[in-house]
């Protein structure tokens, strides 16, 4: 059952059609960890052209799925909420199979460091029980209209 809906997370985060990535949230422990899913379907804008007859969900369209679920993760945090997270850094991302239309992507997200207005995630996007991509992801949070 899914404890927060599409609805609620574009409530939370900036992103809109055609770059919202989360489906829902399966599971939440502000300030700890996010689980959520992405449901990849035939329909997305990027099968056109990745790749026409192979559809392949691009990589860093996966680490965007999983910038996403950690940035609800943070916001969710009360010290950061109003607030908009951005991805500062990738570190260590490894690809171990493909992603393709049909496939639920779970995203899990674990909160590792954090420090007034940045922090450290290390992230985990599975397809079956299959590690899809596993990456670290370093985020700076600031002020909605602020500009960093």
């Amino acid at each position: 059952m899914a404890i927060m809906d599409a609805q609620e997370i574009m409530d939370l985060i900036p992103n809109r059609f055609p770059i919202i990535y989360i489906d829902y949230v399966d599971e939440l422990i502000a300030g700890e960890s996010i689980i959520a899913t992405k449901n990849v379907t035939i329909n997305e804008s990027f099968f056109k052209g990745h790749f026409p007859g192979n559809p392949v969900m691009p990589g860093v369209l996966i680490i965007e799925s999983l910038a996403q679920a950690a940035s609800i993760l943070i916001l969710k945090s009360p010290e950061f909420a109003g607030k908009t997270a951005y991805l500062g850094a990738i570190h260590k991302a490894k690809f171990r199979r493909v992603v393709r239309p049909g496939d639920v992507l779970k995203l899990h997200i674990k909160l590792t460091k954090k420090r007034e207005n940045m922090g450290i995630v290390e992230t985990k996007a599975v397809v079956n029980g299959e590690k899809a991509c596993l990456a670290e992801l370093m985020f700076v949070v600031a002020e909605r209209n602020e500009k960093i």
